[in-house]
């Protein structure tokens, strides 16, 4: 059942009805779509918007710039009553043959200041009316801050890809469209594709997994407990001292870097193989300006990162599964050098799938796109 399908039943308003005048007036209409965008959680405005709802899809298709427009500022479910009300605007034009205003929506594709969900319906809704719009627009998607917009660039790159004429140019497109790529599985798969071509495939440097580690451990965390104790690396970060660990040992920092092409960290290899034990990870991430930065990262176990002492992530999950940007947080930097921490804690589970230790963390953009640290050593 589509979404439109499913609002309209809850409005009870059967798809293919009609639902008022083609076009509501303006004033009412920026109304409704205010009740619209006030919907949230708990069944936060829903009765306002049921009958707001029926005045947006009454909206003349001159007006679906503007709506689209409304998404960007909309929280999740208030875009689910929008984009419906969108849906019944656009196939009402579709099924009448009134034109929409082209241009208007290509501009409003273009213009990257808009949220990605509402450009990717532009596209689709253009799509329907312009069967040019696709090839046009396709190429400049490459770089497109929408995954979404992007990843249908890449596939179709992928498709000239396989129509070269030769080997070379068959492998310059696949480098171009794996260069573009930010979807994990679009990533592994042209990886693959251009390891069969021959090719080395930098995947460290392309998801900017940080590589080079200062690590100590294992402090205790018998009965899970050590997730909450501040241990001393939590209050200082100075290398050169030393600290009482699990079972009353010293331990120090060591230097790690991993040659893993997913940046695994391997803390079994690194420090022992420990159960119920936490560990701690260092680097020094040099930035070149001041900037907002996602920082992702995946493990087995549980975790929390700091970045220049403030808390941006802390999950107590352990033996989840351990994926690449299992988990995301938003972080400041500072231009020059910043501190990432993190904390790495196991548990004490015998079983087989239960055994490791370790992480993986990268600094990127909110597409995806890697941000390297300037003192960054190329991949070997």
């Amino acid at each position: 059942m589509s979404l439109r399908m499913l609002i309209s039943l809850i409005i009870g308003v059967l798809p293919g009805s009609h639902v008022t005048s083609a076009n509501a007036d303006a004033d009412e209409l920026s109304k409704a779509v205010a009740a619209l965008s006030a919907v949230g959680p708990n069944a936060q405005g829903h009765r306002e918007a049921q009958s707001a709802w029926k005045n947006v899809a009454a909206a003349g298709p001159d007006r679906i710039p503007d709506l689209l427009a409304s998404l960007d500022a909309a929280g999740p479910l208030a875009r689910n009553w929008i984009r419906a009300a969108i849906e019944a605007v656009v196939d009402r034009a579709r099924t009448s043959g009134s034109p929409v205003p082209q241009d208007d929506i290509e501009a409003f594709i273009r213009d990257v200041a808009h949220t990605p969900a509402a450009r990717r319906l532009a596209y689709e809704i253009l799509t329907q009316f312009d069967g040019s719009a696709r090839e046009r627009l396709l190429a400049g998607f490459l770089d497109d801050p929408s995954t979404e917009l992007r990843r249908e660039a890449i596939d179709r790159l992928v498709d000239d890809a396989e129509k070269a004429n030769g080997p070379t140019e068959k492998t310059a497109a696949l480098k171009r469209a794996f260069a573009a790529s930010r979807d994990l599985d679009q990533i592994k798969d042209l990886a693959a594709k251009l390891e069969k071509l021959g090719e080395q495939v930098d995947l460290p440097s392309h998801f900017g997994f940080v590589t080079q580690w200062k690590l100590i451990g294992p402090f205790d965390n018998t009965g899970e407990k050590g997730f909450d104790v501040a241990y001393p690396p939590e209050e200082s970060t100075d290398i050169l001292k030393k600290h009482v660990g699990k079972n009353g040992t010293e331990v120090g920092w060591i230097d790690y870097v991993t040659s893993d092409k997913h940046g695994n960290v391997d803390l079994n290899a690194a420090l022992g193989k420990n159960k119920g034990a936490t560990a701690y990870a260092l680097t020094t991430f040099r930035s070149a300006q001041p900037r907002s930065v996602d920082i992702r990262i995946g493990s087995n176990n549980a975790i929390k990162v700091w970045v220049n002492g403030k808390l941006c992530d802390s999950r107590k999950a352990y033996h989840s599964g351990f994926e690449i940007d299992q988990y995301t947080s938003r972080a400041e930097l500072h231009e020059g050098s910043n501190e990432i921490l993190v904390k790495v804690c196991e548990n004490e589970q015998t079983e087989s799938w239960a055994q490791d230790w370790n992480f993986q963390l990268r600094v990127c953009d909110s597409v995806g796109t890697a941000i390297f640290s300037t003192d960054r050593i190329a991949t070997k």
